[in-house]
């Protein structure tokens, strides 16, 4: 345990510096705002000392070395695609409840390592669930049972932690943070089970109030000075797990939003809230999805997109990032966004596996490439058990808290999601890029600022040499075994 504990303390240290004054992998400090270089690289590898490090170190200055070059990566940055929109986590119960047990120090850095843009990786996307979810300490809502005309309704019971969590995420972000919000279930009074746990559906005779009650929700956290940019319908319509869960078929979910939820916005001078719809795994369900709400004229003009999770492996399948690129193709006027994603399993001893961060790597880079606008994991902090969780349901986050030593620990997924969140910005365009080998993965954004950065990806044991080929420009870089790079210029 000393030794990891040394190894998280060597991580936060360079992750601090790197970001200011960054090292390259020889160890020499170069301060990022005066190199005055056309190209800089930033790597995070396994088996070193390299977290989100400048390491122009690994651009290749002579023609022997350019040579060796095995993979080449071309872009035309005239010829783009979506609007980015932003990277983030999920800030839930249980990671308010983790944050409140650190120390005001430890809150700060952890802060800063998520929201802050020069020191940390500089999130820019949010989204918390309305009321109760797996990840939250016991099962509540807001109004007391039975009360249809939702009477009682309050949010107090996120105003000691997760209100306040929120609010210091967002100054921290520099005032501003793009926020949407789920619901996990109605309350129970309102499914057809009695239950706000098991699945269940809706009751027809609830659907006016419990579009109702998004409508409270969205207020009542505008008046905490918390802006709601948008909603998901229901979290994961398919799913009836043990924790709070509701299903809607595709019929269903339709129906609610263009009879009721749609309606209910717009008649509340709300409908400038982006509604999406799914909000579930990738594959047949997507398209299928995508197709029965955007085919309807009645009922797309209120969506404003499509959000989709990663588990549809479960069963040892692959991702269907092809189900993405379809709906991408299929309605180019609509949005797609990466709702949630984590680690399941919860397991101490691989905080620093690898393999964890390369799951992130390759499904941000393909859903980027099949044209997601915006990608958003789950819980943004847990504590050294995987949770709170009220269902036993623990699992990883890029960053975890040892509440008993007031000590984070930053994974591996931490430093491969900054390689993203950190350089590409509100929107940036994609740009339509084309690599020659399988070896590397890449995705490629042009800032408003015209500044170009480009992501590699090498999940094989061997170093690799690779061309980055932009119009007449070409450079030749090495990028490590298991490694991400960043590349701006």
């Amino acid at each position: 345990m000393k030794t990891i504990n040394r190894i998280l303390l060597v991580s936060i240290i360079i992750l601090q510096v790197s970001c200011s004054t960054s090292k390259t992998a020889n160890g020499s400090a170069v301060s990022a705002s005066k190199t005055n270089k056309k190209i800089t690289v930033y790597t995070t590898a396994e088996n070193t000392n390299l977290r989100l490090s400048l390491s122009d170190n690994l651009i290749s200055k002579s023609t022997a070395q350019q040579t060796k070059s095995t993979v080449s990566i071309s872009l035309d940055a005239d010829k783009t695609d979506q609007t980015f929109l932003g990277i983030g986590g999920a800030i839930t119960d249980a990671s308010a409840e983790v944050y409140a047990k650190l120390s005001p120090k430890k809150q700060q850095e952890f802060l800063t390592a998520y929201y802050d843009k020069n020191k940390g990786i500089g999130y820019t996307l949010a989204r918390t669930n309305i009321h109760s979810c797996d990840f939250s300490s016991d099962s509540y809502t807001y109004v007391a049972e039975g009360d249809k005309d939702l009477k009682t309704f309050n949010i107090d019971h996120d105003r000691k932690y997760r209100i306040p969590l929120i609010k210091s995420a967002i100054e921290t972000a520099g005032g501003k943070l793009t926020l949407f919000v789920s619901p996990w279930s109605p309350p129970a009074f309102m499914k057809d089970n009695n239950d706000i746990l098991h699945g269940g559906v809706l009751l027809p005779e609830f659907a006016q109030s419990w579009a109702d009650y998004y409508v409270k929700f969205i207020r009542a956290y505008e008046k905490e000075g918390i802006p709601v940019w948008g909603l998901t319908i229901q979290n994961e319509p398919m799913a009836k797990q043990r924790w709070e869960s509701c299903i809607y078929t595709p019929e269903a979910e339709r129906d609610f939003l263009k009879n009721f939820l749609g309606p209910t916005l717009e008649k509340e001078g709300l409908s400038s809230k982006n509604v999406i719809i799914w909000d579930h795994n990738r594959g047949d369900m997507l398209t299928k999805r995508a197709n029965l709400v955007f085919s309807d004229p009645a009922v797309s003009k209120y969506a404003w997109g499509i959000g989709f999770h990663w588990y549809e492996t479960w069963n040892g399948g692959t991702p269907k990032f092809e189900s993405v690129g379809e709906v991408h193709e299929a309605f180019p006027n609509k949005n797609l966004l990466f709702t949630e994603g984590c680690i399941e399993k919860f397991d101490a001893s691989r905080f620093q596996f690898w393999g964890n961060a390369e799951r992130y790597g390759l499904n941000m880079i393909n859903d980027f490439n099949n044209g997601t606008v915006g990608w958003t994991d789950w819980n943004i902090l847990l504590d050294q058990n995987g949770g709170p969780n009220h269902v036993g349901n623990f699992c990883f986050a890029p960053i975890h808290a040892d509440t008993t030593k007031d000590e984070l620990i930053y994974t591996p997924m931490y430093y491969y999601i900054g390689h993203l969140s950190k350089f590409i910005r509100p929107n940036a365009k994609r740009i339509i890029q084309t690599i020659s080998d399988k070896k590397l993965i890449s995705t490629s954004f042009k800032n408003s600022d015209d500044t170009i950065v480009t992501i590699v990806m090498n999940q094989s044991d061997k170093e690799i040499v690779y061309s980055l080929i932009n119009h007449n420009s070409k450079n030749t870089i090495t990028i490590p075994a298991h490694a991400m790079q960043t590349i701006v210029y």
